[in-house]
């Protein structure tokens, strides 16, 4: 029993021993994802299709508009028939818009994913090169930590930053004033 408990004390005092000596970074992924040049053309083929969708919609949406108003204006001189033939019409036009617009919300989100996807690869596996050539055991999202003693870690952002061609004047900060110059400008459009 003795040496049963020694055996296990020495392997606990191992443990303990080597996880002192291990390595850790951290990075902060969302701003190296956000950032990449990839996820700036991924950007622009959302927004592209996502205005095709729109244009596709609100078509649709003003034949609907269009029947309704008609039946609203003629339902009185109609007869029943007719317009219990117009009533059918304009909530197929109705269905076929809403399930139009469930499925191009689908179309969107599945793009979404087909456009991300490699881009998180290409990031994690950036993380990944960069953790083991500074022979580090584990990565943590910066994001996700209580705390962080930047002299017990690495920060492994800059370097990933460089690694995957992210200018290093580029912020979240700059991102986000450059798309919402872009929304302000859409908009401004849209009104003339």
């Amino acid at each position: 029993m003795k040496k049963l408990f020694l055996i296990a004390a020495m392997a606990v005092m191992s443990v303990a021993a080597s996880a002192q000596t291990l390595k850790w970074a951290y990075v902060d992924f969302n701003e190296i994802i956000m950032l990449m040049p990839e996820m700036d053309s991924a950007r622009a083929t959302l927004e592209e299709n996502q205005k095709t969708n729109e244009e596709i919609l609100m078509a649709m949406y003003e034949e609907y508009q269009t029947k309704a108003q008609q039946y609203q204006q003629k339902a009185e001189s109609w007869t029943p028939a007719i317009r219990e033939s117009k009533e059918k019409e304009i909530m197929e036009i109705q269905a076929r818009l809403e399930q139009t617009q469930q499925s191009l919300q689908q179309e969107m989100q599945q793009l979404q994913n087909n456009l991300q996807a490699p881009i998180y690869e290409k990031a994690q596996n950036t993380v990944n090169e960069l953790a083991k050539a500074k022979g580090v055991a584990f990565v943590f999202e910066k994001s996700s930590l209580l705390y962080v003693d930047p002299a017990q870690g690495i920060d492994l952002t800059a370097e990933a930053r460089k690694a995957l061609n992210i200018p290093a004047d580029r912020t979240l900060e700059s991102l986000q004033a450059e798309l919402q110059a872009k929304a302000q400008a859409a908009q401004a459009a849209q009104m003339q």
